[in-house]
């Protein structure tokens, strides 16, 4: 049995513990938290009460449990430093998203994973979701002839209550924003869709919520190679709650709109030369329920971990894959602030460089 360890039991830790196992060959060794109670009650929930050892320092866990995977699930700003320290104890990593809040930082997991022969991958889980694979099929295929834009929006509800059940959301140094927390997934599909962008436009606005840092709301135009573009929303602000997330592809011979609350529902699938009916089948077939916004993703995400280490295989998230959503959200904020197009590569960038963007 492989042993792992899972490093933060916050919001998304039970998503990560339920994917774990049901992997039969990982051991669910260890939790950490620095809430040791908090720990203890994930514990008790999984049913690993007794068998999974409770640490409150990660160090300490590395040091004292052989472990050969970790996830970690900590506050958006430990993410960089707690993988280096899984990578130096020689585990094969996973990081929650965003995986660092710099470039440099996102680099330096990357380097160090392959300084050390080991797995890094991001979670941005939303891409294991059926209709989303295969959307990202029919763009391999060239099912859309000329792709001439893509759309992706993020329109959900956090309140103070949210904000404050943390004293690290919202905060430039230790989380950023809207489009940094809640909407890089799809910033990611978006990218996995269209390719590598090479310029964005953004404006971004705190319009409400002024007992946070960041932004809660956030649109952007990108341009995309081979004379594509892309369209960025994203909010916190929906009244009452959570309204959608949805994925949008236009091209020559296809539309297809994704949404539900976590890009899981097909809400438009049409492309020339489908026979009657194709909407519908693909409808049904691809259309999946969830719980919540975190959606069913995590399960085949695990899967392609596991699959990566055992095999020396890519794993489809890579650490590559999630610089390049972090390095598009950089870029919406510096456009943002500076009022200009900013081209990409961007080089260099933290959201801690935008503090004191919106006024107290």
């Amino acid at each position: 049995m492989v042993k792992y360890a899972l490093i933060g039991c916050g919001r998304i830790a039970r998503r990560h513990l339920e994917a774990a196992l049901a992997q039969q060959e990982l051991a669910v060794t260890a939790l950490c938290d620095l809430q040791q109670e908090r720990a203890q009650a994930l514990a008790r929930q999984m049913g690993l009460e007794g068998t999974a050892a409770i640490y409150t320092d990660y160090r300490a866990m590395l040091r004292q449990v052989s472990l050969q995977l970790v996830a970690v699930a900590t506050d958006s700003g430990s993410h960089e430093a707690i993988g280096l320290d899984c990578l130096d104890q020689g585990c094969h990593l996973l990081v929650e998203k965003p995986m660092a809040l710099s470039l440099a930082g996102a680099d330096r997991l990357i380097r160090r994973a392959q300084q050390t022969g080991r797995v890094l991958v991001v979670c941005h889980q939303n891409r294991f979701n059926p209709a989303v694979q295969a959307l990202h099929q029919q763009v391999e295929a060239g099912r859309f002839g000329r792709i001439y834009y893509g759309a992706a929006a993020v329109r959900w509800r956090r309140d103070r209550a949210y904000y404050q059940s943390a004293s690290w959301r919202g905060r430039w140094d230790q989380d950023g924003g809207a489009l940094m927390n809640q909407c890089i997934h799809n910033v990611d599909l978006l990218c996995w869709m269209l390719g590598e962008p090479t310029e964005v436009f953004a404006y971004t606005d705190r319009l409400d919520h002024p007992y946070i840092q960041g932004e809660d709301f956030a649109g952007a135009v990108v341009r995309f190679g081979e004379g594509r573009y892309g369209l960025l929303e994203g909010t916190t602000l929906l009244y009452p709650g959570n309204l959608e997330e949805t994925l949008c592809l236009f091209g020559r011979e296809g539309t297809v709109k994704l949404g539900g609350q976590a890009v899981n529902r097909v809400e438009c699938w049409r492309f020339a030369g489908d026979s009657p009916g194709e909407e519908a089948r693909r409808r049904a077939a691809l259309s999946e329920s969830i719980e919540n916004v975190y959606g069913n993703g995590h399960r085949p995400l695990y899967e392609d971990w596991i699959r990566a280490v055992a095999t020396g295989s890519r794993p489809l998230i890579a650490g590559e894959e999630g610089r390049r959503a972090l390095e598009l959200v950089l870029a919406v904020y510096r456009s943002a602030a500076d009022g200009r197009p900013i081209a990409l590569p961007l080089g260099e960038g933290a959201s801690s460089d935008y503090q004191g963007r919106f006024a107290p």
